[in-house]
C-alpha cells in the first residue's frame, strides 16, 4: 500500500511521543537526548512549563483573527524584538523562507524606488535560505536547486568569507542593491566567518548604499551567545530575519528593518493570512521572556564554550577530526570523510545529532541543557567519533 506522505524526507526509524526539557521519548518509552532542538528551534527543550501555560491560556482565548484587525500579541512581540535588536519594524511570517522571502521583497522594492530595474542581491556559496522558489534560488546549494529550474534571477553568488570578490563585484557590476549572508552558516557546515568579515561588510554596503541583510534563522534568539550573531561584531543590519528558535516549534517567523527600509512595505504590498496570529506571538513572546528571565544567552555562551573545550581534549590527535568550531551552542565538528551514518549510529544509543555537508556533526542543543547533559553530549559524540575514525 502506497504512504499517504509525499516521499520527500528520508526519516528516521523513530517516533517521539512526549519530551521534557532536553530529553524526548519515543513510541517504546526509550529516552533520547536532544543535541538538535528540533534543527535550532526548541530552544526552551521540550515541553517547558512557561511556554506551555502560556499556550494554553492563549487557546482558551482565541487562536487567530487575521491582519485586518489589531492583534495585541503581535504589538507586544515587535516592540520587544525591536527593544532587543535594534531595528525599527518587523514584518511577522510562518517560516524561515517566508522571512527571507520578505527580505527579498524588501531589497527589490528598495531599488524600484532608485530607479533600479534589474536589482542584483550578493548571496554567498554554502548558503541556505529556504526552499520557496526564491530562496531556494538564493541558497548556494545546487543539489537542493536541482530539479526546480528555472531559478528566480536577480543574485550574485560568491564566496562565503570573501571580501575581495564582493569589492570586485562592487567594482564591475551595475545594480547591486543588497548582500544577503548569514553570520554563521549553519546547514553549510557551521561555518564561521574571519572575525571582521561582517564589519567590512558592512563597510562595503555603506559605501555603495547597498542593504545588509542577515538571514539570523539559525543563529538568533541565543543561539550564539548573544540575543543575534550579529551583537558579536558591534555592527547593525538593515536586514534581519528570524525563525526556529523564535517560537520554540510553534510556526512563526520575522523580518526585521530599519533605516530606508523600515516603512517601505506599504497595506497591500504584502502580507500573510496566518503571521503573526495570537498564538504564534504568544508562543514567541513566552520564549524571549524566558531567555531573557533565566539567563539563557549566558549559559549558552559557557556551555558552548566548555563543549568546544572538552571537544578538543576529547578528540586532540585524533587522524581524521579536521576541526571542532562553534559559537554559543551551534556547534560543529568537521571530519575528513562522509560520516552521515553517525546519526543512525547515535540514535541506537540515545542521543539525537546531525550530519551536514556531508562531513560536518552538527550539534545544537537546547539552551536549558545541564552541566551534565552538555557532557553527555561531549563523551557520547566523541566516543562515536574515535570508533568511526578507527
Amino acid at each position: 500500500m502506497m504512504n499517504s506522505l509525499m516521499p520527500n524526507y528520508k526519516r528516521l526509524p523513530v517516533t517521539f511521543t512526549h519530551g521534557e526539557g532536553a530529553y524526548l521519548w519515543d513510541t517504546e518509552q526509550r529516552r533520547y537526548l536532544d543535541a538538535l532542538a528540533g534543527i535550532a528551534v526548541c530552544g526552551l527543550g521540550h515541553a517547558h512549563p512557561a511556554l506551555t501555560a502560556a499556550l494554553c491560556e492563549q487557546v482558551g482565548r482565541l487562536l487567530h483573527t487575521s491582519n485586518i484587525y489589531g492583534i495585541a500579541n503581535q504589538q507586544a512581540l515587535a516592540d520587544k524584538l525591536v527593544a532587543l535588536s535594534g531595528m525599527e519594524t518587523v514584518f511577522f511570517a510562518n517560516s524561515g523562507a517566508e522571512a527571507n522571502e520578505a527580505a527579498i521583497k524588501l531589497a527589490r522594492l528598495y531599488a524600484h524606488q532608485q530607479d533600479i530595474k534589474n536589482p542584483k542581491i550578493i548571496v554567498t556559496e554554502g548558503s541556505f535560505h529556504g526552499r520557496t522558489l526564491a530562496t531556494l534560488s538564493a541558497t548556494g546549494n545546487r543539489k537542493i536547486q536541482a530539479g526546480f529550474e528555472p531559478l528566480v534571477q536577480g543574485f550574485v553568488r560568491v564566496p562565503y568569507n570573501d571580501i575581495e570578490t564582493i569589492q570586485r563585484i562592487a567594482n564591475n557590476v551595475k545594480d547591486v542593491v543588497a548582500v544577503l549572508v548569514e553570520p554563521i552558516q549553519g546547514e553549510g557546515g557551521i561555518n564561521i566567518p574571519d572575525s571582521d568579515y561582517l564589519h567590512r561588510l558592512r563597510g562595503l554596503c555603506d559605501e555603495y548604499k547597498w542593504l545588509l541583510m542577515l538571514d539570523e534563522i539559525q543563529t538568533g534568539i541565543g543561539r550564539t551567545g548573544r540575543w543575534f550573531a550579529f551583537q558579536h561584531h558591534n555592527i547593525q543590519p538593515d536586514v534581519m530575519t528570524l525563525a526556529k528558535g523564535l517560537g520554540n516549534g510553534v510556526p512563526i517567523g520575522a523580518c526585521l528593518a530599519r533605516g530606508a527600509v523600515a516603512e517601505i512595505f506599504q497595506p497591500g504590498m504584502h502580507g500573510s493570512t496566518f503571521g503573526g496570529n495570537p498564538l504564534a506571538c504568544s508562543a514567541a513572546l513566552a520564549v524571549l521572556n524566558t531567555v531573557e528571565t533565566d539567563d539563557l544567552i549566558a549559559q549558552a555562551q559557557r556551555l558552548g564554550k566548555k563543549m568546544r573545550e572538552d571537544f578538543q581534549a576529547q578528540l586532540a590527535g585524533i587522524k581524521g577530526v579536521v576541526d571542532i568550531r562553534g559559537k554559543g551552542l551551534m556547534l560543529g565538528i568537521e571530519l575528513d570523510r562522509p560520516c552521515a551514518e553517525l546519526v543512525s549510529q547515535a540514535l541506537a544509543q540515545g542521543l539525537l545529532i546531525n550530519v551536514t555537508a556531508e562531513r560536518v556533526i552538527r550539534l545544537l542543543p537546547p539552551l536549558i541543557i545541564t552541566d551534565k547533559q552538555a557532557e553527555d553530549i561531549v563523551q557520547s559524540v566523541s566516543k562515536l567519533v574515535c570508533n568511526f575514525l578507527a
